[in-house]
């Protein structure tokens, strides 16, 4: 996302910014483009669709940012023709189209200071900037996205690491399965051969989803609408056994809505999720935040040995599958602000607030150990 700056100077970047996308100004094209958390699309600010409402907008500097982020590229107004409109956001832009082009070439910082023309120092500070990651980062997470696409276009598995850039060991094999969080074979079969039950239950938030495998919870999802929340895991499970049933999964749903009235203080459930290395470092870390406490972006990013990776560890908490069980909304800005959340803000300050006051003595270490060594992370 944009860099962070003081809570004012923020503040009045992203109201111009929203009075741009609102006047749909095209002279601003090139130097933002805005995302629709509702739709998971976005734009340029000229883009003549109708605008949602401020709070399920989030601005980006850049088309590859939102994209990394997990948006998708607005079919009517293609945000990504849009030239840069300063020399920064033009140099990360190349950078970005230079990986694209050969994700099988090992670009190190020097060789693509060279190609752009800037020394390695300054190249690797204006794209993580801009980017919140590393070049190197970008390059990783593109190829696994084209491995992503190869496979659900159902290209056989080796064929898909090649193309991906991947190349033929072993060692690159179980870095793309551990990336995806499944062997890439059950990644091409879409979840084909899982079993996942589900239950959707009315919550104090509104709906509450509860998903899961034999193996234990894999997606826990708030939202206004069941149908909203069966789509959305139907999507990322489009062809395994989805079923609706409560047999199995209404037990897990009750201790969860138990949580949400302020009488379950600890969720120590089963859990079968997807994760990279930094997911689940960060993930743990969410954990042992006490009930009642909250930390920075920037105390997680400090407790996990990466004290720079400030914006990756937004994301993992923006990425997190399996909300209020991994307590993501224990996490705000440095300022104390509440930052970002997938479900609402509405929502995030709520938890916290029921939180706050039905706080009760931490508990010692050992209850807030890793969910890790008991729980299967694919």
């Amino acid at each position: 996302m944009i860099r962070e700056q003081p809570r004012a100077d923020k503040r009045r970047r992203e109201s111009k910014y929203w009075w741009a996308a609102r006047a749909r100004n095209a002279r601003w094209d090139g130097s933002f483009v805005f995302a629709v958390r509702s739709t998971g699309i976005y734009c340029r600010p000229s883009c003549p669709a109708r605008r949602p409402a401020r709070k399920q907008v989030i601005f980006f500097a850049l088309p590859e940012a939102a994209e990394q982020a997990g948006f998708r590229p607005c079919r009517r107004c293609q945000p990504r023709e849009a030239p840069a409109r300063n020399p920064s956001l033009e140099l990360v832009r190349r950078v970005c189209r230079t990986i694209e082009t050969d994700l099988e070439e090992p670009y190190t910082l020097q060789t693509l200071g060279l190609h752009m023309g800037v020394s390695p120092g300054h190249l690797q500070r204006t794209f993580k900037r801009l980017m919140g990651i590393t070049p190197r980062q970008y390059a990783d997470a593109r190829r696994l996205d084209k491995l992503k696409g190869r496979l659900r276009e159902g290209h056989n598995v080796t064929r898909a690491l090649y193309e991906a850039g991947y190349g033929s060991s072993s060692r690159l094999y179980e870095q793309a399965a551990a990336q995806l969080g499944m062997t890439p074979a059950t990644y091409r079969r879409g979840g084909r051969g899982m079993e996942i039950g589900y239950t959707i239950v009315k919550g104090r938030l509104g709906r509450l989803l509860v998903a899961a495998t034999e193996r234990g919870i894999c997606m826990v999802s708030l939202g206004d609408a069941a149908a909203q929340l069966a789509a959305a895991l139907r999507r990322e499970y489009p062809n395994a056994t989805i079923h609706r049933e409560a047999s199995g999964v209404a037990p897990w749903a009750k201790t969860i809505q138990k949580y949400l009235r302020g009488n379950q203080p600890r969720l120590n459930l089963p859990l079968d999720v997807e994760a990279t290395a930094f997911q689940r470092r960060v993930w743990e870390e969410l954990r042992r935040i006490p009930y009642g406490s909250t930390r920075s972006y920037k105390d997680v990013a400090r407790a996990i040995g990466q004290p720079r990776a400030v914006r990756a560890v937004a994301r993992a908490c923006a990425t997190n599958p399996v909300s209020l069980v991994i307590p993501c909304h224990r996490v705000l800005r440095s300022d104390g602000s509440l930052g970002g959340y997938r479900w609402g803000l509405e929502r995030k300050q709520a938890l916290l607030a029921t939180e706050t006051r039905k706080r009760l003595r931490p508990a010692s270490a050992a209850a807030h150990r890793s969910f890790f060594p008991e729980t299967r992370v694919k």
